[in-house]
């Protein structure tokens, strides 16, 4: 993503402010969930918001610039609040991807209507782009069921209890782990992870851009 600053500042800063609002819908979304389910948890540490900066992590924010991966400051939740603990954990952890899939669809329309030659708006179309492929991106990346992205979390609150417990423990220990070796290895010259989502991500695309743009 740093590359396009120099080679392109506006594709820079359109990516840059897609990716902020991904993440700030995203974390909003696991707060808001919370906190509808009965946690107030988010909402005292100030995360029921769409203030982006209550949803930036330094560091997450730094390295998501320079090296492609990052992350948005993490929404803590008390599953002692929640009435069902396994369930409820498993829909606050799916708020945030639907979230984005959601705000995508929404951008989705907006496009073609944009996109319509007839529109007087038909020129400004492409800013929408990677405001959808962002969101979709997020997503997808989020789904994957490995801790501490959602769909570990998912996955535990689908498996029947002690199964769950017992992955939910071995992902707490080695979930991170994982995620990293799948992050950096290399096969064939692609990155694994990348090799994996990449697939799923162009078919959604490939649904909510006319044309297939950014694939």
């Amino acid at each position: 993503m740093l590359g396009t600053l120099f080679q392109n500042p506006l594709v820079f800063l359109l990516s840059a402010i897609a990716l902020l609002v991904a993440i700030t819908i995203h974390e909003f979304a696991h707060a808001y969930a919370a906190d509808k389910l009965g946690d107030p948890t988010p909402r005292l540490m100030g995360l029921l918001t769409l203030n982006p900066l209550a949803h930036l992590d330094p560091i997450g924010t730094i390295l998501l610039v320079f090296i492609g991966f990052g992350w948005g400051k993490p929404v803590m939740f008390d599953p002692y609040n929640l009435k069902n603990p396994r369930r409820d954990a498993a829909i606050i952890a799916l708020a945030g991807p639907f979230s984005n899939l959601l705000l995508a669809s929404v951008f989705s329309i907006i496009l073609r209507v944009w996109a319509n030659p007839l529109s007087s708006l038909s020129a400004y179309s492409p800013i929408l782009t990677p405001f959808i492929y962002y969101n979709v991106l997020l997503a997808v990346f989020n789904l994957i069921p490995i801790h501490p992205l959602d769909g570990g979390k998912i996955l535990v609150g689908l498996l029947p209890p002690d199964t769950g417990h017992t992955l939910d423990r071995f992902m707490q220990r080695y979930g991170l782990w994982m995620l990293l070796l799948l992050i950096f290895s290399i096969f064939g010259g692609v990155c694994v992870i990348t090799s994996v989502i990449s697939p799923i991500v162009r078919f959604l695309l490939s649904i909510y851009l006319p044309g297939g743009q950014f694939i």
